[in-house]
């Protein structure tokens, strides 16, 4: 039960930052069908839980790396949206100046590194900024997230490997929506229980209810202050679920509307607001006041991708080639 004024506050929270990823990406939705966002676009609806929770439990000095389903990651780690929307329209106005687009959000200034398109390709990432912190004798964490399918790749064995023969201060957070793009977890990997795999590296490992904030943001929060303690990597999986296709090009045949529907009987933003019904911290008016902030939220972040100038042509070769010295 719930009934401190922190717990409240904390509850809202978590309700909003999970209700603004909702409505960002139900945005894209209609500007990409407009035409204003082009090229891939992978959306995060339904795994909010995961993001908003596990954000929540790291610092401000801890880096983020992330795959190409990164925008939920990037909004609660406080990128303004006008600066993610102008990187989806392409234009110079984004946090990559409109080269990156949906795939390749960055943001140094809050050590927010990727955006990686590439499947598994943000570990070694994490493995390299955890050393480097290590060797400066920086007390902070690198929280990696990646999907199911990543753990088929090389260099998931390679990460972990070396994060624990080294003893590196990375969170390894697995987000298991059960389908590497539209490949079932079963047909691609024999043990499907993906929090075993770390174990074989020596590296603790638990699994979380992923449609749950409070289970994520609890699992977090421990495995952090572990990390943040010993220095060693630690590995969550969070067993989550995507209620849109791979990807806005799929035909998503590779799965029943019939599990969807099942799986959005436990939407963690629905599941979440009616538990906070019951704990008697949220009313009708505080929703009414989220969804009217993210809104103009929204408005504001659309005008300023529309008005944001395209990168001139003059800097094609712009941070491409070094110049002759």
């Amino acid at each position: 039960m719930m009934n401190t004024a922190v717990d409240r506050q904390l509850a809202l929270d978590l309700l909003y930052q999970m209700l603004r990823i909702r409505r960002f990406q139900e945005k894209c939705v209609e500007l990409y069908s407009l035409g204003k966002i082009r090229g891939f676009l992978h959306l995060y609806i339904g795994e909010e839980a995961v993001a908003v929770g596990a954000i929540r439990a790291l610092t401000p000095d801890d880096a983020i790396v992330a795959t190409y389903r990164e925008h939920g990651q990037a909004l609660v780690r406080g990128t303004p949206m006008s600066s993610l929307m102008a990187e989806l329209y392409g234009k110079a106005g984004g946090c990559a100046r409109g080269r990156g687009g949906s795939m390749h959000f960055f943001d140094a200034s809050r050590r927010f590194y990727g955006g990686l398109a590439i499947v598994g390709g943000g570990l070694p990432v994490a493995v390299g900024l955890a050393l480097a912190d290590k060797l400066q004798g920086l007390s902070r964490v690198t929280a990696c997230f990646f999907g199911d399918g990543a753990v088929a790749e090389g260099e998931f064995h390679e990460s972990l490997n070396l994060a624990s023969l080294w003893k590196l201060p990375v969170l390894f957070l697995c987000e298991n929506n059960l389908y590497a793009m539209g490949t079932a977890l079963a047909r691609h990997q024999a043990q499907t229980d993906i929090a075993q795999k770390a174990k074989g590296y020596n590296i603790s490992s638990e699994a979380v209810d992923g449609m749950d904030v409070l289970a994520v943001l609890d699992a977090t929060r421990r495995a952090a202050e572990v990390v943040r303690s010993n220095g060693r990597p630690y590995f969550l999986e969070y067993r989550t679920y995507r209620f849109r296709a791979h990807s806005m090009y799929d035909p998503e045949l590779y799965r029943s509307k019939e599990e969807v529907e099942q799986w959005k009987e436990r939407d963690p933003i629905a599941i979440f607001e009616g538990r906070m019904r019951e704990w008697k911290c949220l009313t009708s008016d505080d929703l009414a006041k989220m969804e009217e902030t993210i809104a103009a939220e929204l408005d504001e972040a659309i005008a300023f991708a529309e008005a944001s100038p395209w990168e001139p042509v003059e800097d094609l070769t712009k941070d491409v080639y070094t110049e002759r010295t």
